[in-house]
């Protein structure tokens, strides 16, 4: 897959099962170190942060529903860390409804990814409004 992912052609996909989206990109590495391959760390970590511009992940939430949490785009190497940015995260602030069903939504973090202009050289144009921050109450309640 990550060669795949290198091999010059845009628009790969694919399902990593992982407990967030930081944990998505050690799964992957551990998946190509057992496949065999005589790679560095660094150099697959590399490989991983030129192929992936994205991590959305999904949990299964206390209700039982399964609902995007993190948007996370992949940014650049720092030393031998891969630098992640959330672009989305849900807001669990909202509650419950009278079904037992979690009310939250995905919220912005206010960030316009990296890889926008990729997207509208290729004809996708995004809306400049789709990144403007809201209110994020979990993160007012987190800091007190």
């Amino acid at each position: 897959m990550l060669q795949a992912m290198n091999t010059g052609h845009d628009g790969s996909l694919t399902t990593i099962h992982s407990n967030s989206p930081r944990d998505t990109l050690s799964r992957i590495e551990t998946m190509t170190l057992m496949a065999g391959f005589d790679l560095p760390v660094r150099v697959i970590r590399e490989q991983m942060s030129s192929a992936i511009d994205l991590v959305v992940h999904l949990t299964r939430l206390r209700d039982g529903t399964r609902r995007v949490t993190h948007v996370s785009e992949v940014q650049h190497m720092e030393g031998d860390v891969i630098i992640m940015q959330d672009l989305f995260m849900f807001d669990f602030s909202m509650g419950f409804d009278e079904h037992g069903k979690n009310r939250g939504t995905l919220k912005s973090m206010g960030i316009r990814p990296q890889f926008a202009d990729k997207l509208e050289d290729a004809g996708v144009a995004l809306d400049s409004d789709l990144f403007q921050v809201e209110e994020f109450t979990r993160m007012r309640v987190a800091r007190r």
